[in-house]
């Protein structure tokens, strides 16, 4: 959308997935429940917390509904979230489009024209297509790994307000926080139906 120009928004209805390791795989990982005792493997969370202090913190989150026009990504972590006690939740996605540079043979620019992007943050992406976005829900006692670059929007969810649990680096949300306003943009925004 050209600067200066105001046009109408268009409302896109997804339709919620259930988050299962099969569903969720091109964006992360879900994590369940194992035994204790049992020894490390791909079931797992595989974790990259190498570019900085690790955080584990929780987070309440207030007024949250099942809608969205932007979303975020962080190019140096894989971040995990899931809901304490396990209530049901929704986080819309896109695949990682994180580029080596502005002329990255591999995906120097996406199927429909989109040119790398220099953030803030000194790291190349590609923005997310609009048509790429889906949104799954996260049901039970267990908890998403996002690959690093994965955009998401939310945890958003129906109650008035959940409690969550995040891993993710100490300065994350300083240094590490890029965001697409698909409003803005791409002159859409996103409904949740579940």
């Amino acid at each position: 959308m050209e600067p200066g120009k105001e046009a109408a928004v268009r409302v896109v209805k997804l339709r919620a997935v259930e988050a299962t390791p099969e569903s969720f795989a091109p964006f992360g990982q879900v994590v369940a429940g194992g035994s204790d005792g049992a020894k490390y493997g791909p079931d797992d969370a595989q974790l990259d917390l190498t570019r900085g202090i690790p955080r584990f913190y929780l987070m309440r989150l207030e007024n949250q509904p099942l809608k969205f026009s932007s979303i975020t990504h962080h190019a140096n972590v894989t971040q995990c979230l899931g809901s304490i006690g396990g209530q049901d939740w929704y986080l819309g996605v896109a695949k990682p489009s994180l580029v080596d540079g502005p002329s990255d043979e591999q995906s120097g620019q996406g199927q429909d024209g989109r040119k790398p992007v220099l953030c803030r943050a000194g790291h190349y992406y590609l923005p997310p297509d609009p048509a790429e976005v889906c949104v799954f829900r996260v049901s039970g006692l267990k908890f998403l790994k996002l690959h690093r670059g994965t955009w998401h929007a939310g945890p958003l969810f129906r109650a008035d307000a959940m409690d969550f649990y995040n891993l993710e680096l100490s300065n994350t949300n300083e240094v590490d926080h890029t965001t697409h306003r698909f409003r803005k943009h791409d002159g859409v925004t996103f409904v949740v139906e579940d």
